[in-house]
């Protein structure tokens, strides 16, 4: 609001002055941003973990899993709520002397307070009042005041929803501490928390700049609501118009396009012997650095290409890709109102009608695992099971988005895709369904585990803290001893994910990336997120290549459609598209490989995968059968062939009737 006021003002300025001096518009404008870094600056980091344990500290504490170390801005409890893993920082006693504070570790200009209650899903507690102090030394504090006195100021009326106070008169000081007054009735005093404030210059802080992290690429970084998404995805595509092309899949509830970007050297169309790749996210449209994620990646790659990049260009050049930065942007519009920092844990999480859109996909599982169990009924196909009549009826509790999400998977032949979601810092590979109806968490693994992990830890590994052992947790999972990876069953069980989706009904791999312990980054820490992921990014996309590739051919040279290509020990196949191409993602060895299609003789080969990048050719050329062939020349003269059952019954009834 400070800064829609400001702008406001230097407008009415230009208006009443259009010929005034250059140098009265510069001093009006830098005058404009003082006012505005005046009362105003980013959170300090306890949501983002740039604040570390050590910096958090408390005059008491419950027990060790609500030690101040808990006091951060939207951390989540375990739902056991343990020693180690609550949701809050809890004092000792419930007393007017508790107190949780800040060590910012250099002089900072401390703007504001957000604060939360305990996120429990067994208690309510939060603190309805505190006072502010400052210190330089830790030892003598002041308490920042008003006119009457001591400023007392309004604290939470319920524990989730975050509220802001900002200090009357910024204060520069090393520690900040709050000293809770008031508190629900029925709780005790528990508070999540962040801190608004600007670090001051101190080059002689060598903390600070071990710490700092700064970017070389110039890229827009800010949050970008929905007219500015489409204005930078139309600004890429003028620089870059031989190479990109934007494309919508469908409407959101509320009528907004769900615009895409594809990168290609021939936007448009599909190329025979290029696999297709995809980013999406904003699935859950509180969950905005991915949006960004992708943004910045369409950027970046069309400023690498232009440069010359070879590694960019020969991506580029050899796959088709497509970029979903925002699959519920009627979501993301709520939580953007609300802003960064206090829109909480869910707001704008699910569709406008209420659904999550995650979680919104065929439960194709149940089918699969059903007849397997049941080995006497109709086989269910372990690739491509289509979908069940009941999720297609209007009816049926779908979102308009996933529909479209669904109509896209189906359309083009993706080989993988990642889709980037928030709150921590991980990537999940399938199955995200437990087998088991009596469980919650079990490792459940598809065929294809060993690719699914290397995938999963090809993003994570190069991902700057993903696999860093130093690293906090994000909220209550450590996931260090799976190298930043996790089964998604193994982590909780969801039914309709769309990684299991993806995976059954169609040829493409799909994994959910989890990018950042914060799911709505303040703007400032966008180019350090950028960052932290980039490499990933490439490194992800480039795994597309990875395995076997190559065409199912008649004896004509024609491509054949939906022939299945199965991997012998592998129980999950996959097919070949419409031009008959097809690309198996694989781990190095040697893979004994077989093709089948309707009228044709089936066919074996084995294939080599090697280390190095690149998929190897493995085409196949198979010749219809005899019965086929007599099918096909018979339609050709209009007559039709006579099935060998029906001959011989034919031949019985006239032998009969000889026989009489």
């Amino acid at each position: 609001m400070k800064q829609k006021s400001s702008e406001l003002l230097l407008s009415l300025f230009f208006l009443m002055h259009p010929v005034s001096s250059l140098f009265w518009i510069i001093r009006l404008k830098a005058l404009l941003n003082e006012e505005l870094s005046t009362f105003y600056c980013p959170p300090l980091g306890l949501e983002t973990l740039k604040i570390t344990d050590f910096q958090l500290h408390a005059s008491t504490a419950k027990r060790y899993g609500l030690g101040a170390h808990r006091g951060r801005l939207n951390i989540q409890a375990g739902v056991n709520e343990n020693d180690f893993y609550d949701g809050a920082w809890c004092a000792g006693r419930n007393d007017p002397y508790q107190w949780i504070e800040v060590d910012a570790r250099r002089l900072t200009k401390f703007t504001g307070v957000i604060t939360q209650g305990r996120n429990s899903l067994w208690s309510s507690n939060w603190v309805t009042s505190y006072r502010v102090l400052v210190s330089n030394d830790s030892h003598a504090w002041t308490v920042v005041k008003n006119e009457s006195g001591d400023m007392i100021f309004e604290g939470n009326s319920e524990k989730e929803i975050p509220v802001l106070n900002m200090l009357p008169v910024p204060l520069v000081a090393r520690y900040i501490r709050i000293n809770p007054r008031s508190w629900f009735a029925e709780g005790s005093i528990c508070m999540r928390l962040e801190i608004l404030g600007c670090p001051l210059p101190d080059p002689n802080n060598y903390y600070h700049r071990r710490n700092e992290m700064t970017t070389t690429d110039n890229l827009d970084f800010k949050h970008h609501n929905y007219k500015e998404m489409r204005q930078l995805m139309k600004t890429v595509n003028k620089m870059c118009p031989n190479i990109t092309r934007i494309y919508n899949i469908g409407k959101s509830n509320q009528r907004l396009k769900l615009y895409a970007v594809e990168i290609s050297d021939n936007p448009g169309e599909h190329e025979v012997g290029e696999p297709e790749f995809r980013y999406i996210a904003g699935a859950h449209g509180n969950e905005v650095l991915g949006r960004e994620l992708i943004l910045l990646l369409m950027q970046f790659m069309c400023q690498e290409y232009l440069a010359g990049n070879p590694r960019i260009v020969h991506l580029i050049e050899d796959t088709r890709i497509h970029l979903l930065p925002s699959v519920n942007p009627d979501g993301y519009d709520k939580a953007y109102e609300a802003g960064s920092e206090l829109g909480g844990w869910s707001l704008g999480r699910w569709t406008q009608d209420g659904i999550d859109i995650n979680n919104n996909f065929p439960d194709l599982n149940s089918l699969l695992w059903e007849s397997e169990d049941q080995k006497s009924k109709r086989k269910v196909p372990n690739h491509h099971i289509p979908i069940p009549d009941w999720y297609l009826s209007e009816n049926a509790t779908v979102a308009v988005e996933t529909r479209a999400i669904i109509a896209w998977m189906e359309k083009i032949p993706f080989v993988l895709g990642g889709n980037l979601q928030g709150g921590e810092l991980v990537v999940a590979y399938p199955y995200d369904m437990v087998r088991s109806m009596w469980k919650t968490q079990d490792y459940t693994a598809t065929p294809d585990d060993h690719v699914f992990r290397w995938l999963a830890y090809s993003y994570a590994s190069t991902h700057r803290l993903m696999t860093d052992a130093r690293r906090r947790a994000c909220h209550t999972e450590d996931f260090q001893k799976e190298d930043g990876t996790v089964n998604g069953a193994s982590w909780h069980t969801v039914a309709g994910s769309i990684n299991d989706f993806s995976y059954l009904h169609t040829n493409c791999f799909e994994l959910s990336i989890y990018v950042g312990c914060d799911k709505y980054p303040h703007e400032s820490e966008l180019p350090e997120e950028w960052e932290n992921n980039r490499e990933s990014l490439i490194v992800f996309m480039e795994q597309v290549h990875r395995g076997i590739k190559g065409v199912v051919k008649d004896i004509h040279g024609k491509g054949i459609p939906n022939a299945i290509i199965s991997v012998e020990g592998v129980n999950h196949d996959i097919r070949t598209g419409s031009d008959g191409d097809y690309w198996r993602l694989l781990n190095p060895g040697d893979y004994v490989v077989g093709v089948k299609a309707e009228g044709y003789t089936a066919a074996t080969k084995t294939c080599e995968v090697g280390y190095d990048m690149g998929a190897t050719q493995c085409d196949f050329t198979i010749s219809k059968t005899n019965l086929a062939r007599i099918k096909e020349i018979m339609r050709k003269f209009g007559k039709q062939p006579i099935s060998l059952s029906v001959r011989r019954l034919r031949q019985r009834a006239r032998q009969r009737r000889q026989q009489r």
